[in-house]
């Protein structure tokens, strides 16, 4: 296999596998160890992750990750979640009267601009040394300190009880499942991520992104040192 030199691609990471699953299968295909990634997706979401191989992409990844992120998420209302995602123990909240489209438009655009936003409680974030979801998955308490986090905008995409899906577009470090469980709160309802896709970082678009499959074929066909795709 030819040498296709440092190269940072999109991957369109698929349901069900981890960040890291996507990680080492990009390895045992480049025969490359220096792969990393630009932001982690949950398990359950799916979309755009932009993986660096090689040192010199690796190393510009830090970069990458503080650039504009566009999500698509469909939230659940009536409901809360231990991990405010589908993964949790479930909660049903007597719901009094349901939100209408005009409360929800001025809910979400409360969210707009610079926010407080506290981490979910499984979370990756340290607590002493400790990843928060696993002091979490012990049943101990777990008090995460707010972060300001900036939100440019938020876009209602559709609205049919008890489900809500919008458009996020957002910088560095926002938690989308805080922010549908904070939505939630503030409708009182309750609320938590039932779905997730990202469909940009940066200019990493959705429309670019390749699937594992796709990867490896280009990659065997030695398209990336031909044609340059996605040069870092």
């Amino acid at each position: 296999m030819a040498n296709c030199g440092d190269i940072i691609v999109p991957i369109y990471k698929e349901k069900g596998c981890t960040s890291h699953d996507v990680i080492e299968e990009i390895r045992k295909i480049t025969k490359e160890k220096r792969v990393g990634h630009a932001g982690t997706l949950d398990p359950l979401a799916e979309g755009v992750l932009v993986v660096g191989i090689g040192r010199k992409s690796t190393k510009k990844l830090s970069e990458i990750v503080k650039k504009e992120k566009e999500y698509i998420a469909t939230i659940k209302l009536g409901w809360r979640s231990s991990t405010d995602d589908e993964e949790g123990k479930k909660e049903k909240i007597k719901v009094s009267q349901k939100p209408s489209k005009e409360n929800i438009l001025k809910i979400l655009s409360s969210f707009e601009g610079f926010i407080y936003q506290r981490p979910p409680d499984f979370s990756a974030i340290k607590v002493s040394g400790v990843p928060a979801y696993k002091l979490a998955h012990q049943g101990k308490k777990v008090i995460l300190p707010k972060r300001k986090v900036y939100i440019k905008k938020i876009e209602l995409i559709d609205y049919h009880w008890p489900y809500l899906k919008i458009k996020v577009v957002c910088g560095k470090g926002v938690y989308i499942r805080s922010l549908a469980r904070d939505i939630g709160e503030k409708l009182a309802t309750g609320g938590y991520l039932f779905d997730l896709e990202r469909v940009r970082v940066g200019e990493f678009d959705k429309k670019d992104a390749l699937t594992i499959k796709e990867f490896r074929d280009r990659w065997e066909k030695n398209i990336f040192c031909s044609q340059r795709l996605f040069p870092s």
